[in-house]
């Protein structure tokens, strides 16, 4: 694994991974993991764009009523705005590589390493994050930047794993095998600091 203390952080990309309205009218958006899930993404495209570093955002699409071409919730959720510079992609699989041009635009930033935050924890977000590390990233993934619901299980009615149990076992999953988990403050922290360093540079 490619660990993010061995590629700089400005060669990072933000991916805002299915943060879109097709959630939000459905049930269990009552019941997700994170409250502060808009705040701490909003924190991170701040901090990106501060740094001059590239932000991507994707959608995903499905069969499933609020997910399909065409339906008006198939749209990012209202507190974002992406700049002109700063790609909607559409994908219809559960990581952001295989069904998009994310690898060619990628290499042609000469991106090196992902920061993960999105929609859901334990799929979207921690699918990509996998693909990425074996594809040679190097993968910060902001864990209190995701999102989740209970899963219910399909063969035990009445039964689901709680939220908390999900990103227990995201986090141990993939850490120090496919990726840093770190904070939404520990890494607005860390692009602050780059910040500062480029200033003192260019003076």
């Amino acid at each position: 694994m490619l660990t993010s203390d061995a590629v700089p952080l400005d060669q990072s990309a933000l991916l805002v991974i299915d943060a879109q309205e097709s959630f939000t009218v459905t049930p269990r958006w009552a019941r997700r993991a994170n409250v502060a899930f808009e705040a701490n993404v909003a924190a991170l495209v701040d901090a990106y764009r501060s740094a001059g570093l590239p932000v991507f955002y994707f959608l995903h699409t499905d069969g499933d009523a609020e997910f399909a071409i065409g339906s008006p919730h198939l749209r990012l959720m209202d507190f974002l705005s992406p700049r002109p510079d700063e790609p909607v992609l559409l994908k219809d699989t559960r990581n952001c590589f295989t069904s998009t041009t994310l690898q060619a635009r990628l290499l042609a930033l000469g991106v090196r390493r992902l920061a993960i935050t999105g929609i859901q924890t334990e799929q979207c977000c921690e699918t990509t994050a996998r693909l990425a590390a074996d594809l040679g990233y190097a993968v910060d993934f902001v864990i209190d930047a995701t999102n989740t619901f209970p899963i219910v299980n399909a063969e035990t009615p009445g039964e689901e794993l709680g939220v908390d149990a999900v990103v227990e076992r995201t986090v141990y999953a993939l850490r120090g095998r496919f990726a840093r988990i770190v904070s939404t403050a520990v890494l607005v922290e860390e692009l602050s600091a780059l910040i500062t360093e480029g200033a003192e540079v260019a003076a």
